[in-house]
C-alpha cells in the first residue's frame, strides 16, 4: 500500500472574483440504537468532526479546491487527508461563505471564501491518513456537534443544509445499506 501524504501550498488554488474557493463536507454513517433488552430500536445518524489545529472546538474537513481536480475530487481528498475516512458524496449542502483570519493572500487580500459543502456517506475508516497526528475524529449526533461546532458557518451547514436534508427524508434510503 502506498502511504496517502497531504498536498500543502497554495500554487494551484483556485480563486474567483476575490474568494478562495474551499471545499468539504460533512462525513455521516448509520448507528443501531439499541433499547434496554439489547435489540436494535432504530438508527440514528452521527456526523465525523475533527479537532482544529489551531485552537479550540471541532470542524468538518475542508481545504483549498486546487486547480488540478473538481470540487467533489477536493472534498474527497479533504476527509481522507483531514479526517481518514473514505466514502460517497451524496448531496450537495451548498455554498457557504466566510472570512478567514489567516489565508488572506494577493488573490484574496481580506481572506474571503466560498466553501463548497458536501454530504459524505462513510465506507470506511482508515487506521493511517496524512494528517493523523494532527487530528482527532469523533462521532457526534447532530445536536452534539452543533454544540461543538467552531466555526458558524460550519454550524449553518450542518444545521440549514445536512439536517434538512436528512430530515427531509432523503437520507433515510441510505441507511438501509448495511
Amino acid at each position: 500500500m502506498s502511504e496517502l501524504v497531504a498536498r500543502t501550498g497554495r500554487h494551484q488554488q483556485r480563486y474567483e472574483a476575490g474568494y478562495r474557493l474551499i471545499a468539504g463536507c460533512i462525513p455521516f454513517r448509520f448507528r443501531n440504537m439499541e433499547e434496554n433488552g439489547g435489540e436494535t430500536a432504530g438508527k440514528v445518524v452521527e456526523v465525523l468532526m475533527i479537532n482544529s489545529t489551531s485552537g479550540p472546538g471541532l470542524l468538518f474537513p475542508k481545504g483549498g479546491w486546487e486547480n488540478d481536480e473538481s470540487v467533489e475530487d477536493a472534498a474527497i481528498r479533504e476527509a481522507i487527508e483531514e479526517a481518514g475516512v473514505r466514502g460517497d458524496l451524496v448531496h450537495f449542502l451548498g455554498y457557504y461563505f466566510f472570512k478567514s483570519k489567516t489565508l488572506q493572500d494577493e488573490y484574496s487580500p481580506e481572506g474571503l471564501c466560498r466553501a463548497a459543502m458536501f454530504a459524505l456517506l462513510v465506507k470506511e475508516e482508515l487506521e493511517c491518513w496524512p494528517e493523523q497526528r494532527l487530528r482527532r475524529r469523533s462521532w457526534l449526533t447532530i445536536p452534539e456537534a452543533i454544540q461543538c461546532c467552531r466555526h458558524p458557518w460550519m454550524r449553518q451547514a450542518l444545521e440549514e443544509g445536512f439536517s434538512k436534508w436528512h430530515d427531509s427524508g432523503m437520507a433515510s434510503t441510505m441507511n438501509n445499506e448495511d
